[in-house]
């Protein structure tokens, strides 16, 4: 399940500094100036899921392969990049191609560090943003109105149905609020999807705030959680220049840093699972001898949905899925414990999938 998040943010806010320590590397150059990431660039991180180390140990299993998800680094947004100005088309087509939006706004001063529009207001650089978004999204759905409309007067019911959810988007876009808050049926929702919205995708506000501030905020980044509240979105704060620091020390180093800093975790781990919730994500487990493997899987998922996410032939010739609930799996010490206490469950093909369930699926093809 390959689903990306796009990192974006005006010049200079700590969007590369972000995406080099999420990946722990430099592949994004972190330079004063703007358009310094030029082209998007995609980090494959693990999913912090202190679980399945769990799982592992009661095995042993020999290797632990993580929950994956994908940042990509958008090259900073100007004022003007709904018509073109600075990389904007390039810009909106990366986010395009994205699942989720987190918006980089920065919530520090620092006088060697240039701001494209020459203050630090993250409101206002948010507004930018969203204002950007929100006038692609106009433009694309106006074009297609006098088609759908002709489409839809001989009955074409589908142009119909588009037709009526763009006008529901632009109500919203008019009125200055992105299309995300639009209420949407549940008979509507793929077809909404295939509008493409920039500003429909789900959302999530990280205040990039000083080293000072990592623990506790500053009101520049009160202000910004305040925004997300209003505006339907997650929202996290995070120090991108702490987080760069983290990223290159050993693990015992790490904790004695964080604990200074007053810190439980790092900041990096509570942006992942809130990008990772924000898709509406969850995780299932498999293990073994061989590996013990976290796997992704959308919230709602059936028992055959999640065993297709390992191969589709699990999907399509699927029995049965022998379960058992993470806390059960490491109380009880394993499979066997839990089969002898009456906690390994057979679930048929209805079954809904929950967080952290450890499963082993039986299939026939």
């Amino acid at each position: 399940m390959a689903l990306k998040v796009a990192i974006v943010g005006l010049p200079n806010v700590g969007k590369s500094t972000l995406f080099n320590a999420l990946t722990q590397t430099a592949a994004a150059q972190a330079a004063n100036y703007p358009f310094c990431t030029i082209e998007p660039n995609v980090g494959d991180v693990a999913v912090p899921e202190p679980r399945l180390e769990a799982l592992a140990k009661i095995i042993p299993s020999k290797e632990i392969i993580p929950a994956r998800i994908n940042f990509v680094d958008v090259a900073g947004l100007v004022r003007g990049a709904s018509k073109g100005e600075g990389l904007g088309n390039q810009f909106l087509a990366n986010i395009r191609d994205c699942d989720a939006v987190c918006f980089v706004a920065r919530c520090f001063i620092d006088d060697d560090i240039t701001h494209v529009e020459g203050r630090v207001d993250p409101l206002a650089d948010l507004d930018t943003i969203e204002t950007e978004l929100m006038l692609a999204d106009m433009e694309s759905l106006e074009k297609r109105v006098v088609n759908l409309e002709k489409r839809a007067k001989v009955g074409d019911k589908e142009a119909a149905q588009t037709l009526r959810l763009i006008k529901l988007a632009l109500a919203e876009l008019n009125e200055g609020r992105p299309a995300r808050v639009a209420k949407i049926a549940a008979e509507d929702e793929k077809a909404w999807r295939m509008l493409q919205l920039l500003t429909s995708k789900p959302a999530l506000y990280v205040a990039n705030v000083d080293e000072g501030s990592a623990a506790t905020g500053n009101e520049l980044s009160k202000a910004v959680q305040e925004r997300a509240a209003r505006d339907g979105a997650d929202s996290v704060v995070i120090s991108a220049k702490i987080e760069s620091e983290i990223a290159l020390l050993e693990p015992e180093e790490r904790a004695e840093f964080l604990e200074t800093l007053g810190l439980e975790e790092p900041g990096l781990n509570r942006l992942i699972r809130e990008a990772y919730h924000l898709l509406g994500l969850q995780t299932y487990f498999t293990v073994g001898p061989k590996e013990a493997r976290a796997w992704t899987i959308h919230k709602g998922d059936t028992a055959p949905q999640a065993a297709g996410v390992i191969h589709t032939d699990f999907e399509k010739g699927f029995i049965r899925a022998e379960t058992i609930a993470y806390e059960d799996y490491v109380r009880l010490g394993g499979e066997a414990g839990a089969r002898d206490a009456g906690k390994l469950r057979s679930e048929g093909k209805e079954y809904v999938v929950k967080d952290g369930d450890v499963m082993n699926f039986r299939f026939n093809v």
